[in-house]
């Protein structure tokens, strides 16, 4: 099968074998159908049903380097500047469309860091881990697979080396080794997506020493591999959506799409040989983790533009419904996020245009660039949700709930107190203060601003990339060459 629709990947979710998933105390027996994990289904399933719309079907979709067959971009190994670029186009239309995150991105960014990583271990050890990749690579164009890009471990004493660690586990590990394959051991942090996915491609988190070996793993596993427990991420406000009713629809703000965060644990799980893609060749982690981060950090000028498109919306339209739209200052605000907003979508766009051919094929961003885009969105979203707060007014966060609106006691009040100007009823002015609510404090939130802070990376792992590439020596030279000094 390619190119699923979005009833299509729900039901495929449904035919995996049982997922070992905890969350709020219980264990969850059937997660596609919970209201919290359903509402991050939803943002995936955005993904394959605007791959088949005619209107976006160039964003959405690629013709595969490997088989020539139209497939979805997620599952691309870019084969052009120009794929670069749509990449960034695609993700801001998505962030568009759900206001949150939509969980692909770290899947295709993985596939395209092992694709060039494993033919530059092959040309130098005589490994054949490429053809594998490749064939994995083939298997999920074909089934158009949502795949969890697994990097960062939980690290424990930071100070230490993985070798070093009290308890070894804290970061994935290979823990056995049989003719048939290795047996790993260890757990991933804020793997965004995990529980929607088909499939878990596994990435050392960091460069390894020689006493680190057996943490150079890249591997994958189906999701619902043996050993593998989900630990599902709490998110602010998330009980409202156990509240069914339309009222708490509206408490949710944005009641259809959600994100998913989750700690994954594997105890002991196979990895057969022919999906092993790295096997203790710690030389080459630094490439794999550079390469990754420098496409998962161009990927911000994609999806928090997208949703940066979302708050100024939500700022303008609450303007209106207050009776402010056209006082100067707000306009000015409007004017600043804007411009903000698409300083982000140019570092994306710039890093892309700037891309080469790697010698695997596909093509990689200029990786400083990169840093540069997601160094500003560490900062840039958090001053237009600023913003967006400033406009919106103090009730975003004081509304009283839905459930008032149930009560025919307060219904009345409620609405009689609570309405901006003539021609917008009081329950579109409260649901637009919920999803501003939403986007810079509740769920969405941890998509936009705590994502845009650690997503990809702290901003000082940006800045260690950017000092190491900023190339000072030669920019001195440079300076001393017009002030005619010639030592």
């Amino acid at each position: 099968m390619v190119l699923m629709k979005g009833n299509e990947y729900i039901e495929s979710l449904r035919k995996r074998g049982p997922l070992k998933i905890f969350l709020l105390g219980e264990r969850i027996e059937n997660p596609v159908e919970h209201p919290i994990i359903r509402a991050s289904i939803n943002s995936v399933a955005l993904t394959y049903d605007l791959a088949h719309d005619p209107e976006y079907r160039g964003l959405m979709t690629a013709k595969s380097r490997l088989t020539g067959k139209t497939i979805n971009r997620f599952c691309h190994l870019h084969s052009s500047v120009e794929d670069l670029q749509k990449k960034v186009k695609m993700q801001r239309l998505l962030g568009q469309r759900c206001g949150t995150c939509f969980q692909r991105c770290v899947g295709m960014d993985a596939l395209n860091a092992v694709f060039l990583t494993t033919y530059e271990i092959d040309k130098k050890t005589g490994t054949d881990y490429h053809q594998r990749f490749i064939r994995y690579a083939k298997e999920a164009e074909a089934k158009d697979w949502v795949i969890d890009g697994c990097m960062t471990d939980p690290k424990g004493d930071r100070s230490k080396r993985p070798s070093e660690q009290r308890d070894k586990d804290v970061y994935v590990h290979i823990a056995g080794r049989t003719d048939d394959g290795v047996v790993i051991r260890g757990a991933k942090v804020h793997q965004t997506g995990a529980v929607n996915s088909h499939q878990h491609l596994i990435m050392p988190t960091l460069a390894m020493r020689n006493e680190d070996k057996d943490y150079a793993i890249c591997c994958a596993i189906p999701a619902d591999a043996k050993g593998i427990t989900y630990f599902y991420g709490r998110q602010s406000s998330d009980l409202r959506r156990l509240d069914e009713s339309t009222e708490g629809d509206i408490d949710c703000g944005n009641p259809v799409y959600g994100g998913q965060e989750c700690l994954v644990v594997f105890d002991d799980v196979f990895v057969p040989n022919e999906r092993i893609f790295m096997n203790g060749e710690n030389e080459f982690c630094g490439r794999l983790v550079d390469s990754f981060a420098a496409y998962h950090r161009q990927s911000y000028g994609g999806c928090k533009v997208g949703v940066g498109d979302v708050l100024i919306g939500a700022a303008a339209t609450i303007a209106e419904y207050n009776g402010v739209s056209k006082a100067s200052h707000i306009q000015d605000k409007l004017v600043e996020m804007t411009h903000l907003n698409e300083t982000l979508y140019s570092c994306g766009i710039a890093c892309s245009a700037a891309g080469e051919q790697t010698p695997a094929g596909n093509y990689l961003v200029d990786i400083l660039l990169a840093n540069i885009c997601k160094q500003n969105v560490t900062r840039f979203p958090y001053e237009i949700a600023r913003l967006l707060q400033d406009i919106a007014g103090g009730l975003f966060v004081t509304c009283p709930s839905a459930k008032e609106l149930r009560n025919p006691e307060t219904r009345e009040i409620i609405e009689k107190y609570l309405v901006g100007v003539d021609e917008v009823s009081a329950i579109d002015r409260i649901k637009m203060l919920r999803l501003i609510e939403n986007l810079t404090l509740g769920r969405a939130a941890v998509g936009y601003l705590a994502e845009s802070m650690h997503g990809a990376g702290s901003p000082q792992a940006q800045r260690i990339m950017i000092g190491r590439m900023s190339n000072i020596e030669e920019k001195k030279k440079l300076a001393k060459s017009l002030a005619n000094i010639q030592s």
